[in-house]
């Protein structure tokens, strides 16, 4: 877990899937967010992902705002290109912690629903 800290505290985002999905199950303070189209996650989705289609971007900035800044986002697209932009956005506006699903779904070894 310190590693985990330590890359969060230097600014590392990027997650590989063990430790992506190590955080965000061991933590009560994560929100998991699909940020894919809605037809993506129609074929399914991480438990309990909020999906939030990135290409909608006024919807996008709308959920955004309404999000809690003290809450740990673990945010995930196909490939991971769409959600480290929204980690990017996340911490423009003022979240602390953003993970990254870094290879995103397509290499998702873990249950979908």
């Amino acid at each position: 877990m310190l590693k985990y800290i330590i890359k969060s505290i230097i600014g590392m985002k990027n997650l590989s899937q063990k430790e992506w999905a190590e955080m965000a199950a061991s933590d009560p303070n994560a929100v998991i967010l699909d940020v894919r189209t809605p037809e993506e996650c129609i074929e399914g989705i991480i438990e309990n992902a909020i999906c939030i289609d990135f290409f909608q971007k006024e919807n996008l900035m709308k959920e955004i705002d309404k999000l809690d800044k003290n809450k740990n986002y673990f945010v995930y697209c196909r490939s991971g290109r769409r959600s480290g932009m929204v980690c990017e956005m996340l911490k423009d506006k003022g979240f602390k912690n953003t993970y990254n699903l870094d290879g995103g779904i397509m290499q998702w070894k873990g249950k979908l629903v």
